[in-house]
């Protein structure tokens, strides 16, 4: 077992970039099409961002990620799935849009955010062991 899936990998501090990578996604999204990321009172972002975080409790959940919080395969794949779609219904039965151009860009996103943040760390990893 490498240091990567270690169950000493603080689970908490990689929910955390987790969770601050979502808000980042929902950010760029509301900057790229509302110019105003914050919103009144932050409530513009809120109401972006939450759909998705709660999908990617419910991904932490499914996937148990605090057991190998940083496999890209084990984890990462489950929870970007889950957040993606959970999100996307939440989107949906909440009245936000979710639009085809939306689901794509934001499936691509999401995948760089938490899988591919996993992946580095993984090569990282590695190349630390090996010199």
């Amino acid at each position: 077992m490498d240091a990567v899936t270690s169950s000493r990998t603080r689970p908490a501090l990689v929910l955390l970039v987790d969770v601050v990578l979502v808000v980042v996604f929902a950010a760029i999204g509301r900057a790229t099409h509302d110019g105003d990321v914050l919103g009144p009172a932050g409530s513009g972002l809120a109401t972006t961002a939450w759909p998705f975080l709660v999908a990617l409790g419910l991904g932490w959940l499914l996937s148990r990620a605090w057991r190998a919080p940083l496999a890209p395969v084990r984890t990462g794949l489950i929870v970007w799935v889950v957040t993606v779609v959970g999100g996307m219904v939440l989107r949906a039965v909440s009245g936000q849009g979710v639009a085809v151009a939306f689901v794509i860009v934001a499936s691509i996103t999401l995948a760089v955010f938490l899988v591919g943040w996993r992946a580095i760390a993984r090569l990282a990893s590695r190349r630390r062991r090996a010199v």
